[in-house]
């Protein structure tokens, strides 16, 4: 019989650590990955281009960025949920997105997704901390979504034939939404179900998005019902190219054959069964399907390059297998966004198995040919009517099911909104004990109409942005901390002026002023005019610190005739612990204000300065790799190539370095023209 248990899984991992304390203002820097110039637009279908160009995020609000971890691993008990019938044995981790850490078909003992053998986060989420491996669920905009390392409601339900079902679900905050996944193995089934629905209880449409990603062995062949494909690399796209063998003649479809890292959006004719499999030289490995709401199908790769090789060797650990991913999502591409009506609700059935196809014809060169093997094993294995009955059996039965043993909790944000909206949203639950200290001060204004100010030194709190918050804050009486927040959400609605202005107001008289003059330096840095962005940045780290010793007489807060904050320290011998202890939440603020300020001072030319409020910077972050490479650009700003040299010479790893970030090269050809080092190649792209 099928049985959902807790369970612990021991990985090396690298902790979390705590969340970037200043409010994620500007677009994610992900974007980048997935934007596509105007001139290539124009060129593209009507409906690819419509859905690349509805709902782009402005900023990350109300979420905050995660970049708190670093390199160094030890071995870490993590909450698992495990589901198992006689033919699978499926991990679940509820405290990580509900990430499928492990599929293991238990008749040949494979494993059928990669199975990281680490627990290391990276910058490759949206709003910064994911890692790789398994099956991942993404939602909430194109990327993988803010909810990769975040904690996931968790319970069991019975399933459509009376069996256990682990149903995860949560509230996305990006989009506003909530969804849900319901996995389960019906008996003696070799394939895992995964019942997917996400909601708009709005009376507005929302942007959606959903890409199921699949981590797989890269040393197999990725077959996939479709002639054609748009490509997208990291400096172009997308082209539509035809599969299996591109323009240059190279079969793409087997993962080790591109040496740069690239997707391809498989074009899936309307009408054929939607399905991708990834075998190996046997012919067998995994197959993926799903019912056809359920529409892309899309083959990412890190290619074979010096830095491909270098980023799997980052996030999975030295020596391990390189993988692939095959993916599955709600539009053609994932740079694309659909719209959701308001008041209504998208839902599919996935399902995940083995798939022993015939080696010789899946393998030959007649792409048609092998692509109709590998469906008609997936025929004789998973019939795709029985796909479209369990899922409806899903529908019917158990997908308003309400859970019965509640395994994980997480966060409190759907319950604060059910409890606002009044929304009923049957089979998932919000419940006002899940609430805690992060949704207090709104469950507070949303009682008396007053949002509480947080405790001195305590900090602004997270921000709530959507428009239901951001009117009750405009009715709400005014103080520092309400103008900051009503700033906040001013901005993310699109309208920064009035932004800036409730941010200016809210200087008035405010105790601590730090993070109103971090969100006017965002906003002048947006707006180009960066060296009263630089200036801002270093009052905000000044005013953090608590220095007195230089008053910002000449700053810009003393020309609007606002309080000024204190100045910035103009020796380089003040005690750090001005800046705070590094090991508790002043560090971490101090650590993030500074970070922004020497960056925005290099930009500006302002290199003494620049020096000088680095060595303010608490001394355990001074030794963090994203500071090394800040003391690299303040040595090359000072003519000391030689000492910037010496910096790479004794190393450092720059733990939320982005995807396709070319920084460590660049500075390193300012220093020398030898060949960048192993250990610094992360670019991706030909020819950088």
């Amino acid at each position: 019989m099928t049985t959902v248990r807790r369970a612990v899984l021991t990985l090396p991992a690298a902790p979390l650590g705590p969340d970037n304390p200043l409010p994620a203002l500007r677009a994610p820097a992900r974007a980048g990955a997935h934007a596509v110039d105007e001139r290539t637009l124009a060129g593209l279908p009507r409906d690819l281009a419509r859905g690349i160009g509805r709902a782009p995020l402005r900023s990350l609000l109300p979420v905050p960025v995660r970049d708190g971890y670093g390199r160094d691993r030890a071995p870490a008990d993590l909450d698992a949920i495990v589901i198992e019938n006689d033919r699978l044995r499926v991990t679940v981790l509820p405290g990580l997105g509900g990430r499928i850490h492990s599929l293991h078909h238990k008749p040949t003992g494979r494993e059928l997704v990669h199975r990281n053998p680490v627990l290391q986060p990276a910058a490759f989420a949206l709003n910064g901390a994911w890692f790789a491996g398994g099956v991942e669920w993404n939602t909430g905009a194109t990327g993988h979504g803010a909810l990769s390392c975040s904690p996931l409601h968790a319970a069991t339900v019975r399933a459509p034939d009376g069996g256990p079902m682990l149903r995860l679900w949560e509230w996305e905050r990006l989009r506003d939404l909530p969804f849900q996944i319901d996995l389960w193995l019906p008996e003696d089934s070799d394939f895992l179900y995964a019942g997917v629905r996400i909601r708009n209880p709005h009376e507005r449409p929302a942007p959606v998005s959903w890409w199921s990603n699949t981590a797989v062995p890269e040393d197999r062949r990725v077959l996939v019902p479709a002639d054609a494909a748009w490509h997208h690399g990291h400096e172009r796209g997308p082209d539509r190219v035809p599969v299996p063998v591109d323009g240059d003649g190279t079969d793409r479809t087997y993962p080790l054959n591109s040496v740069h890292a690239a997707d391809w959006f498989h074009d899936l004719p309307d009408g054929r069964r939607r399905w991708i499999a990834a075998l190996d030289a046997d012919g067998t490995g995994l197959v993926q399907t799903s019912t056809d709401a359920l529409r892309g199908r899309k083959l990412f790769v890190w290619g074979t390059g010096r830095g491909g090789r270098r980023w799997q060797e980052w996030l999975t650990g030295p020596g391990a297998p390189g993988y692939a991913e095959i993916q599955a999502g709600l539009a053609s591409t994932r740079l694309e966004h659909l719209e959701l009506a308001g008041e209504s609700e998208s839902s599919w059935l996935e399902a995940y198995g083995p798939l022993a196809a015939d080696p010789a014809a899946v393998h030959g060169d007649d792409w048609t040919a092998a692509r109709a093997d590998a469906e008609r094993a997936l025929d004789g294995a998973l019939p795709r009517a029985a796909v479209d009955a369990a899922y409806t059996a899903w529908r019917e039965r158990a997908a308003d099911a309400e859970p019965e043993t509640v395994l994980a909790a997480g966060s409190g944000w759907g319950a604060l909104e059910v409890l606002r909206g009044g929304y009923e949203l049957p089979g998932t639950p919000f419940p006002e004990s899940t609430l805690g200290p992060e949704q207090e001060p709104w469950r507070e204004l949303l009682r008396t109409g007053v949002l509480p100010p947080p405790a001195k030194g305590a900090g602004p709190g997270a921000p709530l942005v959507s428009a239901p918050w951001r009117d009750m804050l405009e009715t709400a009486p005014a103080d520092p901390s309400t103008e900051y927040h009503l700033g906040v959400a001013q901005w993310h609605a699109g309208d920064r002026a009035q932004a800036v202005r409730s941010w200016e107001r809210g200087l008035r008289g405010a105790e601590e002023s730090w993070p109103l003059l971090y969100c006017l330096a965002v906003a002048d840095q947006e707006d180009g005019h960066a060296e009263r962005a630089a200036e801002r940045f270093a009052e905000a780290f000044a005013d953090h610190a608590g220095s007195t010793d230089h008053p910002a007489s000449t700053g810009y807060l003393a020309s609007t005739g606002y309080p000024a904050s204190t100045g910035y320290p103009a020796s380089t011998d003040h005690p750090a612990s001005d800046a705070s202890d590094a090991s508790g939440d002043g560090g971490v603020v101090a650590a993030a204000l500074g970070r922004e300020a020497v960056a925005a001072l290099l930009a500006t030319g302002r290199t003494d300065r620049a020096r000088q409020l680095w060595a303010r910077l608490p001394e355990e972050a001074r030794g963090r790799g994203a500071f090394r490479l800040l003391e690299v650009r303040i040595l090359l700003a000072e003519g000391r190539p030689d000492a910037a040299r010496a910096v790479f010479d004794e190393g450092f790893e720059v733990a939320d370095l982005s995807e396709g970030a070319e920084v460590l090269g660049e500075l390193w050809a300012r220093i020398t023209d030898e060949p960048l080092p192993d250990a610094y190649e992360f670019r991706t792209r030909p020819n950088p």
